[in-house]
């Protein structure tokens, strides 16, 4: 029910608008039958007022969980981690493919607002400025996992130490005594890639050790690339001894790319990961590989998502869980250093 205090500062926002009670009414619940100017008119005042709809029921109890591209294990493990936390809240998980790595697609939202979650999960970069207002007038929180760029600071997100993660690949095969290291990094404009490249290459820097332009490869997060790149790598007149995947499936690629070649893993050949996906325990020969607590940093956004509900104000957070090497079969020091 609509207390009085949240039914005057409605009818004042009615009354600025020029429209009636009803039409404000319509736009907060998403309902049809509002022009777009006038929608756009009374979301800009609810959003003015500090408008945020708290306490009022809704229309179900979903987490929404967005990505631009599902079919990964990657992805499993998110959904994973944002299951766990809705099944203790008594909670259903709903999931949609929308967009790209960036954001939803431009009618995401309405379907958003239609279905109300009480909370939606991002694994995107961002989302844009008109959607958030939309989203927070009408109570419905988010929380975007590991940005693939830097979302602006009134943005939650939960994040990995990634430069971190990309030291630590780096310092584990100068101990081993590699010197020629390349790297298969992901896509130049996910701040993702570049953290992890930039922690490496600053842990090679450090021991005085010089990557080669030719070392240095980008492509996407999945096995095509790491076969492709892996392929390039290795078909090189001095190819190097040791690769630094920027992702587990990436190194997947590395090894089919190594099987094709006829180099054996870890003895001509040293393969480092990122993720610790379930799989990496299980290849041939065991990946070594940064883990970042996937399904950990789902549930961490799933259950800020449901604080930021509760809270009278909203808290502005970024939060980057630790990474850690987990070393494992395929690495190995250097046969021709």
């Amino acid at each position: 029910m609509t207390d009085s205090s949240e039914r005057a500062t409605l009818s004042r926002i009615a009354d600025e608008a020029g429209v009636s009670l009803s039409t404000v009414s319509k736009v907060l619940n998403g309902r049809t039958g509002v022009s777009d100017t006038t929608r756009a008119q009374i979301e800009g005042l609810l959003h003015g007022h500090g408008y945020n709809r708290r306490g009022t029921a809704q229309s179900s109890s979903l987490i929404e969980v967005v990505f631009g591209q599902l079919g990964t294990e990657w992805t499993l493990e998110i959904i994973r981690g944002v299951e766990r936390v809705a099944k203790e809240n008594g909670l259903s998980v709903v999931v949609t493919e929308s967009g790209d790595r960036h954001a939803p697609a431009p009618d995401w939202i309405e379907g958003a607002l239609e279905r109300r979650p009480v909370g939606v999960v991002l694994v995107l970069s961002g989302l844009p400025e008109e959607s958030r207002r939309q989203l927070r007038v009408r109570n419905i929180p988010f929380v975007i996992i590991d940005p693939a760029g830097d979302p602006p600071p009134d943005v939650p997100a939960i994040g990995a130490a990634n430069w971190t993660g990309g030291t630590l690949a780096a310092r584990h095969l100068l101990e081993l005594g590699h010197r020629r290291v390349a790297v298969i990094a992901g896509p130049d404009d996910m701040l993702m890639s570049r953290a992890r490249l930039s922690g490496f290459r600053s842990a090679l820097d450090a021991a005085g050790v010089s990557v080669p332009v030719e070392y240095l490869r980008a492509g996407d997060f999945d096995i095509q690339s790491g076969l492709a790149e892996g392929l390039a790598l290795l078909s090189l007149p001095e190819p190097p001894t040791a690769i630094f995947a920027e992702s587990d499936l990436q190194a997947l690629g590395v090894y089919e790319a190594a099987r094709e070649k006829g180099i054996a893993i870890p003895v001509e050949l040293s393969v480092v990961g990122f993720d610790d996906l379930p799989v990496a325990a299980w290849v041939g020969p065991p990946l070594t590989t940064v883990r970042q607590p996937t399904a950990d940093m789902a549930e961490q956004a799933t259950r800020l998502a449901l604080r930021l509900r509760e809270r009278s104000a909203q808290d502005h957070l970024r939060i980057d869980l630790a990474t850690q090497l987990v070393v494992r079969g395929s690495t190995a020091a250097p046969r021709n250093p």
